[in-house]
């Protein structure tokens, strides 16, 4: 058996890559939507699944699909249903595959969920952000509290599986004012909670603002501490962490698309600079798709290049690092051809950073804040 590859989730990724606006902190490839003709980029995707099928003539069904961007909610439910239909046609789909959809709010309010749900969405990724109106200006986002309170109220009355994400760690941020946002967005009853500390990237209109001193950043261990209460007010109202940043009330409502993605098995990335990992022939393969808009229609064919073993093995650390389920360390030894290092287990241990049950090793809360630095220090070479 293979240490990585459709053994572990094969998925589709789909970027859809425009946006009615772009959020300063944004750091993905995303352009204005404006009036874009949106179905030629359409054809484009359609068209790309349809070419992944015959270099992967051995691969399954798909477990998954994600419409990630950019904004995908901006995609009308019978171009979802065009895509869809394509990855049934080239791979199939299994009976229970999990297909996710990020929307923002205003999307859901003036768009028709229901009829996303017809088109094959059976998982919904609400990006409120905030419930905080001030919070939300200051994120360039174009809804307030009390939208993102009816999106959310709206999207229950047709996904039951559903996510809402929320950024904190916002320069200024209280814990108290924190504590009190958690706990009002817990109340509007999400199954799952995607919770992302700001991150301020040097090309976003953020980091621009920050390299002139304009914006201030949360220091580190301000950070930490909100981290910490963040786990502590999920754990207590029912959706304890199951990775670094996500949150689930039971296993059904963990994401089984970015379950793929730190398990190390296999996933097709089609969109504008959409990426993969594909194994073909044996070889782990990481695949990006042209970014700009205008190359990717001239071009569906992705940029491949085959990762050597040492970059397999440490991608598959960093990645497994962060679910609670931990590291499989017969994974690890097969991956890397050496057992972990016992004195650096010790070492983690004594710090109360990870714990080793049997052959899985699992990091503490504290050590999730560290997942990174963990991974350098387990490397054995």
């Amino acid at each position: 058996m293979n240490a990585v590859g459709p053994e572990f989730g094969f998925g589709l990724y789909i970027h859809w890559p425009y946006c009615a606006r772009i959020c300063p902190y944004c750091d993905f490839n995303v352009y204005a939507a404006k009036d874009r003709e949106s179905d030629p980029l359409v054809q484009a995707i359609v068209d790309d699944i349809r070419a992944h099928r015959s270099t992967l003539p051995e691969h399954p069904p798909l477990d998954s699909v994600f419409f990630g961007g950019g904004t995908p909610s901006l995609l009308s439910p019978a171009q979802m249903e065009r895509i869809l239909t394509a990855a049934q046609a080239s791979f199939g789909l299994k009976t229970d595959a999990e297909i996710s959809l990020e929307a923002n709010p205003n999307d859901v309010l003036s768009g028709a969920p229901s009829d996303w749900a017809l088109a094959g969405i059976n998982r919904l990724s609400l990006g409120i952000q905030s419930l905080d109106d001030q919070a939300l200006a200051f994120l360039g986002r174009d809804h307030n509290g009390k939208d993102a309170r009816a999106a959310v109220e709206r999207t229950q009355k047709h996904f039951d599986n559903h996510s809402v994400d929320l950024i904190y760690a916002r320069p200024g941020q209280t814990a108290e004012a924190w504590q009190q946002e958690l706990t009002d967005t817990l109340a509007l009853g999400a199954p799952h909670l995607s919770l992302y500390e700001l991150t301020i990237e040097e090309r976003t209109a953020f980091g621009k603002r920050a390299a002139r001193g304009d914006l201030v950043p949360m220091e580190d261990d301000d950070q930490a501490d909100l981290y910490d209460l963040t786990q502590e007010v999920c754990e207590a109202h029912g959706l304890p962490a199951y990775e670094v940043s996500n949150h689930a009330r039971t296993d059904a409502f963990q994401s089984r698309h970015n379950h793929i993605y730190w398990a190390s098995g296999d996933w097709i990335g089609v969109g504008p600079g959409a990426h993969g990992r594909l194994t073909i022939n044996g070889h782990r393969m990481a695949t990006e798709a042209k970014k700009r808009p205008a190359d990717y229609l001239e071009v569906q064919k992705p940029d491949q290049n085959k990762l050597s073993q040492h970059d397999t093995a440490t991608e598959f650390l960093a990645m497994a690092l962060r679910p609670t389920s931990g590291v499989d360390l017969e994974r690890f030894e097969t991956l890397f051809g050496v057992p972990v290092d016992t004195d650096v287990l010790s070492n983690l241990s004594e710090q109360k950073l990870a714990r080793q049950e049997g052959q899985k090793l699992h990091l503490t809360q504290s050590g999730r804040l560290m997942a990174d630095y963990i991974a350098s220090l387990l490397v054995p070479y």
